[in-house]
């Protein structure tokens, strides 16, 4: 069996190690170069990684769904991308879908801030107080059926094949990891990196406790969207307070069972 086979045959344990490596590689940095506690550092991670544990079977089954959507529109020849100028070209193919899908999971994001139905699922992400690499995979199995939900129904609606979904996840993947890094960008670099991508710095803003910050930056990989429909925004890291201004209680965010329970108290809007 050649490395493209296995690789083209296993997508998902693909995808996981390829998660694992960047996750461990980026939190030993964190340790390395923020003087970070790693005793400390384990007792807040821990916690964060059991919502693999209940995110990742809803993930699998809906990402199956998500195929299934993509094989249907392509045999239909559905979706926005089939009305594109010169959409046969695979560059502008790619390329443009990279960039519509993206533009999609910008107005996921915000329908997950604006709802207060959706909100409570997505808050559990927010509620982090310790914002590093392992709040990446702090998402509620609530927000993940949602999340890849609104993903079935971007692909019905543009019409990528599964490889631009393998391209867009393997890109996806490494931004979101890297942007909830406490390993920030020096300024001078930040700002021209961050005129098109999401940076650490720009994503930090977005997981302050108070609004407006909380409702700003929500761009996935790209920058522009924010730039674009002004919601962009800038603060300083002295500035920055993690967490969520109605959730700041250390015992309810630090235990499991706690936060998980969050999405089903009553909500006190932000």
């Amino acid at each position: 069996m050649t490395i493209q086979s296995f690789i083209s045959n296993n997508q998902d344990l693909v995808q996981l190690i390829y998660f694992a490596l960047i996750i461990t590689t980026l939190w030993c940095s964190e340790v390395i170069f923020t003087n970070s506690l790693a005793g400390e550092k384990f007792k807040h991670t821990r916690v964060n990684l059991l919502f693999i544990l209940t995110a990742l079977p809803v993930q699998l089954f809906m990402i199956s769904l998500v195929l299934l959507v993509s094989a249907w529109v392509n045999q239909h020849h559905w979706g926005l991308i089939n009305y594109l100028p010169f959409h046969e070209n695979p560059w502008v193919y790619y390329i443009s879908l990279f960039i519509l899908m993206d533009l999609c999971e910008y107005i996921y994001h915000v329908i997950m801030h604006k709802f207060d139905f959706l909100w409570k699922f997505h808050l559990v992400h927010h509620s982090d107080l310790k914002v590093d690499v392992s709040t990446t995979v702090r998402e509620h199995p609530g927000e993940t059926f949602v999340r890849t939900s609104f993903q079935m129904l971007w692909v019905f609606l543009l019409g990528p094949v599964a490889m631009v979904l393998v391209l867009r996840q393997t890109v996806q993947t490494f931004s979101n990891i890297a942007a909830h890094t406490t390993l920030r960008l020096p300024n001078r670099i930040n700002k021209i990196v961050g005129l098109i991508f999401v940076t650490p710095n720009i994503h930090q803003v977005h997981h302050h406790y108070q609004l407006p910050y909380t409702d700003r930056n929500y761009g996935d990989v790209l920058s522009i969207w924010d730039r674009l429909f002004g919601t962009y925004a800038e603060l300083e890291k002295e500035d920055t307070v993690f967490g969520v201004d109605t959730h700041m209680q250390p015992s309810v965010n630090t235990k499991f069972i706690n936060i998980i329970k969050v999405p089903f108290q009553k909500l006190e809007r932000k």
